[in-house]
């Protein structure tokens, strides 16, 4: 997965001003850093058996996580499939998302047992990095194609028009929760193409170059007669 990182060239100042801000943003980034930070020392030893969402990134409403919560409570309590969504700001300095979200998904369901119809998903805020665990007692319903498609393309979709968490985890989860109720897949949300329609009718390109060539044999045209009539006008035709 791509991470996109944006830069913010600052403007131009006087050295002491340009100190003072430097000194700031240090301190700023110094004392904000460990808060924002996520390890495995950020989780619970173990989930709530009534928390589906674990927003440690203070991204996603309270209307959002309710109906995330809702859908996959129900979920748990049909099919005793159970979902997990786990938001981060960033993480820990030497941490990687395949290596937290395994962390996390041993921790929470240290058995076979446990951990066979779990599916742990996590988003990195900052990065816009994702990562999925998915239990070995799920793999007829959610395949590892399917997985995938889930962290890299449905939950990915909207985060590319802009920092829409809230829809990224609604979608994600409305498509989780037909996949592991035995429904078919809806796949992922639908890319749009640009339609490319020609038309009958000559391009305004075609047009103008038909046209300056057409100018170009009349001027060539005009450029030649009129010297040959000017010189017999003068001079006369051979034979008078």
């Amino acid at each position: 997965m791509k991470t996109f990182v944006s830069k913010i060239a600052p403007k131009r100042a006087g050295l002491q001003g340009v100190l003072l801000t430097l000194c700031v943003v240090i301190l700023s980034f110094g004392m904000a850093l460990p808060a924002l930070a996520t390890g495995l020392y950020s989780f619970p030893t173990q989930p709530s058996s009534e928390t589906w969402v674990f927003d440690n990134a203070d991204e996603i409403s309270r209307v959002s996580e309710g109906k995330v919560n809702k859908a996959l409570s129900q979920l748990a309590q049909n099919t005793g499939n159970e979902v997990r969504f786990v938001v981060i700001r960033r993480l820990d300095y030497g941490e990687t998302m395949e290596g937290l979200t395994d962390k996390l998904f041993e921790q929470w369901f240290p058995t076979p047992e446990a951990r066979a119809n779990q599916t742990l998903l996590v988003l990195d805020t900052l990065t816009k990095n994702t990562a999925i665990r998915v239990g070995e007692g799920l793999e007829d319903l959610l395949s590892d194609d399917i997985a995938q498609s889930v962290a890299t393309e449905t939950l990915q979709a909207p985060l590319r028009e802009g920092n829409k968490f809230n829809q990224a985890l609604l979608d994600a989860s409305d498509r989780l929760l037909a996949v592991l109720s035995g429904e078919p897949d809806p796949g992922p949300p639908e890319i749009a193409q640009t339609l490319n329609v020609e038309g009958t009718f000559t391009a305004a390109e075609d047009t103008d170059a038909r046209s300056a060539t057409v100018w170009v044999v009349v001027l060539l045209i005009v450029a030649t007669i009129i010297p040959m009539a000017t010189y017999f006008a003068y001079v006369g035709f051979p034979g008078r």
